[in-house]
This record gives structure tokens, sequence and C-alpha cells, in this order.
């Protein structure tokens, strides 16, 4: 937070930050890039070209930051607004082809009945209408133009799944689904996994040399200054003296400095560790530090303070079996690798059908564990997701399964019961059977859409778009 603040005090358009905000975002420059004109379209939905200055406009109204964008270009961000701006435009086509409109009284009504605009008696407030729309820099012919659009992409999606009634049996089937009582019998693999006890010294020895260059450990000597306004300048608050002597730190920093002279002439205290591994429970700062190493000497925030750092020293080893932390991390690393490959074992014993009644009761030793699942979403016992894997599978069948400890079991389905389906539970379970049959009605329209529309992408255009944040 200290630096957010000093970064804005010193900026140049703190100044002006009220009209930044009513100001639409726009493209500076970019003129070259997003001309007018059919040449440089960016897209084409059959012969009907999208100007790039559509884009510029989708782009404005997401209001997405300059450097969210330049941030995300790897992960095709332009790529995904202007299939958004696409969608949306095939969405439109489609909804003069249905001729579906909202009338100008319809849209005031849904303006006038949303509860935000609503004082608490239930009246309409033109005024905090107004507030609305000043707070989200929008004018009344842009909000109710958003409006009207939502509306007629609902109403055309109501259209498209329009007097959606599932069958009865399909009713029944998804309340038969996800009501039905599951049997089965497991095994707590626990009792089957190898003991940390029993890792020898020669069983770690031959895992290191192994995993020789994966296990190598990080060991740092460094020494680090803690700076505050109290201990720099004998005062409590951040003010401009305190950020000024930060800025002559880091230009002490970036002129090679020494350490010990800056430190000697702030008249601060600083601490020095030596060999120094990370681990979880060492000290925030020091991990901090441990985190930076490959910068070895520098400054940063910490909460509020600042951390002056120097590595001295940064070596790789080959873990020495003779410091109990590195032994101990080396016999839970092999348990966890044993219980690993216990586990693909039987998963792959499973998976080819090498897996069988006879192996399971062998392993149980008349120790096996039973239980009655009540449904799909029954998680008492085993983690929710192990659950849907249970219900995916047939009878008879074998499976892994976890709790939400993540202890791991060998689960047996014995059998599932129907349970019985009434008038009421249809009635109850009608509407999310037509919900998800509108759903899959959707999806299907997608598909139409995809082979009804012919888009095509102009990949220099988008090209150039990119080239302009980077």
């Amino acid at each position: 937070m200290i630096g957010s603040f000093r970064k804005f005090a010193k900026s140049r358009y703190a100044g002006i930050l009220v009209g930044i905000i009513i100001i639409p975002f726009v493209f500076w420059g970019m003129g070259s890039v997003f001309s007018s004109g059919t040449t440089n379209s960016i897209a084409k939905i059959n012969k009907e070209n999208i100007s790039t200055q559509d884009f510029i406009d989708h782009i404005n109204q997401s209001k997405i930051p300059t450097e969210t964008i330049r941030d995300n270009l790897d992960q095709n961000i332009i790529e995904e607004l202007l299939s958004g701006l696409i969608s949306t435009k095939l969405l439109n086509l489609e909804i003069n082809e249905f001729n579906i409109s909202i009338t100008q009284n319809t849209l005031l009504k849904k303006i006038k009945d949303n509860k935000n605009f609503l004082d608490e008696n239930g009246i309409f407030q033109r005024v905090k209408y107004e507030k609305f729309l000043l707070e989200n820099n929008l004018s009344a012919a842009q909000f109710e133009k958003r409006l009207k659009d939502r509306e007629e992409q609902k109403n055309l999606f109501d259209y498209i799944g329009a007097g959606t009634v599932s069958p009865r049996f399909l009713v029944k089937k998804l309340y038969e689904e996800e009501n039905k009582k599951l049997n089965i019998e497991f095994i707590d693999l626990n009792d089957f996994y190898s003991k940390k006890e029993d890792i020898s010294d020669v069983d770690m020895e031959k895992f290191i040399k192994e995993n020789e260059d994966l296990l190598k450990i990080d060991y740092l000597d460094f020494s680090y200054a803690k700076i505050t306004p109290q201990n720099l300048l004998g005062v409590d608050e951040f003010n401009q003296a305190f950020f000024d002597k930060i800025d002559q730190i880091e230009i002490d920093i970036s002129n090679d400095v020494n350490f010990k002279t800056i430190v000697n002439e702030l008249k601060i205290e600083s601490t020095t560790i030596k060999n120094f591994r990370f681990s979880e429970d060492k000290d925030q700062i020091e991990k901090k530090i441990f985190e930076l190493k490959n910068s070895p000497f520098d400054i940063f925030e910490n909460e509020n303070e600042y951390i002056l750092y120097k590595i001295d020293k940064s070596e790789e080893r080959t873990p020495d079996l003779n410091d109990t932390e590195t032994k101990d991390e080396i016999i839970q690393l092999i348990h966890q690798k044993n219980k690993f490959d216990y586990n693909k074992d039987l998963i792959d014993q499973i998976t080819n059908k090498n897996f069988t009644n006879e192996k399971f009761d062998e392993m149980s030793q008349n120790n096996i564990s039973t239980i009655t699942i009540n449904s799909v979403r029954d998680n008492k016992k085993f983690e929710i997701n192990a659950v849907k894997l249970l219900y995916s599978l047939p009878e008879k069948s074998f499976t892994l399964i976890n709790d939400e400890q993540n202890n791991i079991y060998l689960a047996k389905i014995k059998k599932f019961e129907i349970v019985g389906f009434t008038e009421d539970n249809y009635n109850n379970n009608l509407g999310k059977q037509n919900s998800n049959t509108k759903q899959s009605i959707l999806r299907s329209y997608d598909i139409l859409l995809n082979d009804k529309y012919d888009v095509t992408l102009n990949q220099k255009t988008i090209q150039r778009v990119k080239n302009f944040y980077q």
C-alpha cells in the first residue's frame, strides 16, 4: 500500500484523475492500425465486414485497461475479445431474422422496475437512476441500448427453447440418477503403504543418487536491514523526506555502494544469516529474500517497512542426510513416491481388467468397510468428486477414491438402489430437467449457428493490433 500511495503522489497525472474517469478510453496513436473502410476489416460474417472501428468500440465498452490487454497477449485476449464481438453480431443477425424487438414502453418498464432504482416504498427514483449512470460513465442512451440488446438476446434464447417441457421419463431419470443410493465396499490403503520407519539410509542414498539434480538444495548467506520512518528519521509517518532517503538508497544500490556502507551511513541495524535454506516455517522476510535471490542486492517493500538486503553467497548442495530437517524431507518424498507407485499399479490393474474380486478379498483379509451413499451429493465420507466418480461407474467395478483429508481408498461398487418416484418428486424436478433440456437445445443451436454463418478472420489485422501492445 505504501508503494501505491507513493507512486500516485509522484504521478504527474494525479491532478487530472477526475477528468480521466469521465473520458472514454481511446486508442491514441492507432489511427494507422484502425483505419476505416473494408480493406482493413478485422473479420467477416458471410459477406458482411466487421470493421476495425467496430472492434475499437467493442474494446472501449469492455473498459479493459491497456495494461491488462498487454499482459495477456500470450493468453489470446485479442482473439477472445474479437470472439465476443462476433458472437454479438451473430445473435443480432438472428434477432433480426426472427423479427424480435423490444418496445420503448417495455424498455422503460424494465428500468422503472429495476430494484436498484427504487426507494424503500418501491417507487422509481430518477435520482438513483442518474447516479447509477454517472457512476458507470454511461449516458441514458447507452444504458438503454445495452438493456435493449440484452433483453432481445434473452427473448431469442427463450424463443429457441420456448415451450420446453421435458417428458416424464426424463424427469424420472434425472431424479433417480441424482438420488439413487449406492452401496460400496472399501479398503483403506494406508494399511498397505510402506511405513516411513521402514525407509533405510540405503534407500535414501539410492533415492538421492537417482534424483540428484532434482534434489539439490539452494543455500544462501545474506544480510538485511529493516528501514522504517522511525529508525531512519525518528518519526512515525511516511513523509517525503523518508521517500527521498529511499530514492537515495536505490541510487546507491545501482551504483553498487557496499551494503555495510549504506547501513552504517543510515545508522540502522542489520541481520546476517548463514546457510539459509527455504522452508515454510522460516521468517517471512527471509523467505522473501530467498525468492529474490536472482537480484542479489536490492530493496523491497514489506507491509509497513522497507527491506534492504545483500546476498553474499549462493550455492546448490546435494542433500546431507546428517541434517535432520533434510533427512525428514527425503523420507517424506520416498514415502509419497511409494504411495504413488502402489496406487498407479492398482489403477493399471483395474484399467487392464486384471483386478478381480479374489484380489479384493485377499487384500481385505476380512477387514472390509461398507457404506451406503444416499445420493450423488452425499459427501459425508468421500470427497464430492470421488462420489461423482463412483456414480459414473457400473456395478461390480473397482476404483480408487479419496476423502477430504486425501486418504486413499480402494472401492468396489456393490449395487445401486433406485428410490421411489412420486408426484411430488416430479413437480420438484420438472424445472431442473426443463432447464437441462433447454441448455441442450441451446448447445444444438450454437452448432447450427457455426454451420449457418461463414466467419473469417483477418489475421494480418489481428497481428497488427497485437503488435501495437507489444
